[in-house]
């Protein structure tokens, strides 16, 4: 039994096929806009949780 990989594809055309794929114009900034907020949205989350478990510290 042969359980080797095998990739009989070239570079070149996996990158073709990758750039073709990416967004163009303003879907990269508007990508990049969301990825921000998202970003924030979460360390936001993140920091609201460590406080309230600032409830169970003793002081």
């Amino acid at each position: 039994m042969n359980d080797d990989l095998t990739d009989d594809s070239t570079p070149d055309v996996e990158q073709d096929s990758y750039d073709k794929d990416l967004p163009k114009g303003n879907k990269t900034s508007h990508n990049v806009d969301v990825r921000k907020r998202i970003d924030d949205l979460l360390e936001k989350k993140r920091l609201k949780a460590l406080l309230d478990d600032a409830d169970d510290w003793d002081f």
